[in-house]
């Protein structure tokens, strides 16, 4: 898997998400509480856009008549159809056991250390032929 940078930390302040694309894939990166985390954009219900969903948090229950809100701001509720992921880890709270959502590892890097490397470039040979310019692929 390879490394794209989409996004400066101050663009993705905690609370806050963005949708980028790479190499071709939607992705909607998430910051809770300073944690950052990857989902692809695309709800695997229909594909509704995950990045403009929702986000809430849990109900849950002991007993009948107490309820308590949980884990607020860390399930996203697709807006189409309102099934929700677990943005941590992609996990469907709709079905659990055969569905989830595409998850990505991200990371904050340095600037320093994006700029070191380590990158390769590719050469190829260019050379003049009576004013055409030839590349040797």
């Amino acid at each position: 898997m390879s490394k794209h940078v989409v996004a400066t930390l101050r663009e993705l302040p905690p609370g806050s998400r963005k949708r980028v694309m790479v190499r071709g894939r939607p992705i909607a990166v998430f910051n809770l509480a300073g944690t950052l985390y990857g989902l692809l954009d695309r709800c695997p219900h229909q594909g509704g856009s995950l990045c403009a969903g929702v986000l809430t948090g849990l109900v849950e229950s002991d007993n009948p008549g107490e309820y308590r809100f949980t884990r607020q701001g860390e399930i996203v509720r697709c807006p189409w159809h309102g099934w929700e992921f677990d943005i941590r880890t992609g996990q469907s709270w709709c079905d659990p056991s055969r569905v989830r959502a595409k998850s990505y590892p991200v990371e904050v890097a340095p600037g320093t250390s994006l700029v070191e490397g380590p990158y390769v470039a590719e050469t190829v040979r260019v050379s003049v032929e009576e004013d055409y310019v030839v590349v040797d692929v």
